[in-house]
């Protein structure tokens, strides 16, 4: 449980006014001192995040945020950082006092519920002042739908048990069913075989996130995988006495894997998995079709949700932005944005491809996903665009059907002139 990855963990966020008792009741639910606690009002200034084990929940982080009612220009930028951690956020807890409920918390309850996220709204301090019916009745008038009300007081130790179980029942409900990465396309006894580069991107001594998750859902499955680097792929396909139910490999081999794949196997990539197991596949999938539409002079956002150090040919700055102004026929203007450093304004965008997200929890993923289409600005992930752009997304999208007609029909759309596109969507 304690290597549970962050990305795999129930993201709980903590909001409120400046010392109403956050990081105290951060560290009262953890049991550990989470968070620096002060008087002073402003201690947190940035998101603080703990992985815990909470019972029933299992692995979890808890994000202690700074004051939603911080002062100042540097105030202002610590509530912008803190408004950011609602999309990455699964459950929240609006913390307050007694008699404290304005402006600062309906705009954070109003947010939460634009995002469909589920909150309860914890009244912190009961020991010095519980709260009344009348202010109960006002925090149930301020937001719609009305939120749990947990009276509580960190530093007693009173309601926590009743705030864990409010955690409970505010979790998702596909939360307790076990998640699938690639374990549902295979039968008890059937193998994957898995087609693993070692490479300079390959990390020394181990495997990478989605292979490694990969291989343990085939266990979990009671299926077998075989692992082969993509020059023996070949050979150990004809060394098999029957064919693999799947094949899956890492996206830069795509199409010599593909080649080497009998049409009859069906296969797929590390990246479109983790677009389906992190994301909405099939939205991804209406993503890449928009690739046909790309022109020399538009702008492309490559989206990376960790930092790291480049490579000499980085599958995300080098590779991807190659294949894509050749596909154009010109200059693409790539800009790569990694980690926190994801644009609101996705306007000047023609297309956003985004990394496999394995290190976020899909909650943020999907935030990000819907955050581009609310603006009508297309998003797709590496693995969707790499295929797209090698000439075989239709093969590796076959084991997903509703992805496979949702690309077909996009990229139909794509084709059509912009006269016959206004018509078929409405005139919008």
């Amino acid at each position: 449980m304690r290597d549970t990855p962050k990305g795999l963990r129930l993201h709980i966020g903590v909001f409120g006014r400046r010392n109403v008792g956050k990081s105290s009741l951060v560290n009262a639910v953890t049991g550990q001192p989470v968070s620096i606690v002060s008087d002073t009002p402003g201690t947190t200034t940035d998101p603080v995040e703990k992985a815990q084990e909470l019972s029933p929940l299992g692995p979890v982080v808890f994000i202690d945020t700074a004051g939603l009612d911080d002062a100042g220009a540097l105030g202002e930028l610590r509530v912008k950082r803190t408004e950011k951690t609602l999309d990455r956020v699964d459950v929240a807890l609006l913390v307050t006092e007694s008699g404290v409920f304005g402006d600062d918390e309906v705009r954070i309850a109003a947010m939460l519920s634009e995002r469909d996220t589920p909150f309860a709204v914890v009244v912190n301090k009961i020991d010095h002042s519980p709260p009344t019916p009348e202010f109960l009745d006002h925090i149930a008038a301020c937001c719609d739908p009305a939120p749990p009300v947990i009276p509580v007081s960190a530093v007693q130790g009173l309601g926590l048990l009743a705030l864990k179980e409010i955690l409970v029942r505010l979790a998702p409900d596909d939360w307790f069913a076990e998640p699938r990465l690639v374990g549902d396309l295979l039968r008890a006894g059937e193998l994957a075989v898995l087609v693993v580069p070692i490479d300079l991107g390959a990390p020394k001594g181990r495997l990478i996130l989605p292979q490694v998750q990969a291989i343990r859902d085939i266990l979990d499955s009671d299926a077998r995988a075989m692992v082969v680097k993509e020059r023996e792929l070949r050979d150990a396909l004809e060394q098999l006495t029957h064919k693999p139910a799947l094949v899956v490999c890492d996206s830069q081999v795509v199409l010599k894997t593909a080649g080497d794949t009998p049409a009859d196997v069906p296969m797929t990539t590390f990246s479109i998995l983790m677009a389906r197991f992190k994301g909405d596949l099939a939205r991804l999938a209406e993503g890449a079709a928009a690739i046909d539409r790309l022109r020399p002079g538009d702008r492309v956002l490559i989206a990376e949700a960790c930092t790291h150090h480049p490579l000499a040919d980085d599958i995300g700055r080098v590779k991807i932005p190659r294949w894509l102004r050749q596909y154009a026929g010109g200059a693409i203007q790539v800009e790569v944005k990694a980690g926190a450093a994801y644009p609101e304004d996705l306007s000047p965008y023609a297309l956003v491809i985004h990394c496999g997200a394995c290190v976020v929890n899909r909650k943020a993923m999907l935030s990000r996903l819907y955050h581009s289409i609310r603006q009508d600005v297309p998003m797709t992930n590496y693995g969707l665009a790499i295929s797209f752009l090698q000439g075989v997304l239709p093969r590796v999208l076959l084991p997903f059907p509703a992805a496979r007609a949702a690309f077909e029909k996009a990229r139909e759309t794509w084709r059509r002139s912009p006269q016959e596109r206004d018509v078929m969507h409405g005139g919008i």
